[in-house]
């Protein structure tokens, strides 16, 4: 059984987003708010309250022990792409790139044994 959360279109570059969640990729649950907590990035508390929503979810709608819970799946694919424009000299106009994330988180239970 897996369960899943998904942020969809957030506010972050995924090159960013996807150095935070490769530190979490493959720990329990427990271990994986620990370090979401003292990682000093500024995809962290996203990354975490993605995780804290897939535990919910597999809490509640699946019915799974929340201590044997790992993260069997977790990924960051890019967004819509907003794009901006910046003045520069000579009456020109260079193009800036405010990337979007969509990360994904897959909770599975620990196999016993």
């Amino acid at each position: 059984m897996q369960a899943k959360a998904v942020a969809r279109t957030v506010r972050i570059a995924p090159r960013k987003a996807r150095l935070v969640v490769d530190l979490i990729r493959g720990k329990q649950v427990g271990e994986a708010v620990a370090i979401l907590k003292h990682t000093p990035k500024a995809a962290s508390p996203i990354v975490e309250k993605v995780l804290k929503s897939a535990v919910a979810n597999a809490e509640h709608n699946y019915e799974m022990d929340v201590n044997n819970l790992i993260i069997s799946q977790a990924y960051v694919n890019e967004g819509p792409t907003l794009k901006r424009f910046r003045p520069r000299a000579m009456g020109r106009a260079s193009q800036i790139n405010k990337r979007t994330s969509h990360i994904t988180i897959v909770l599975s239970e620990k196999k016993e044994g």
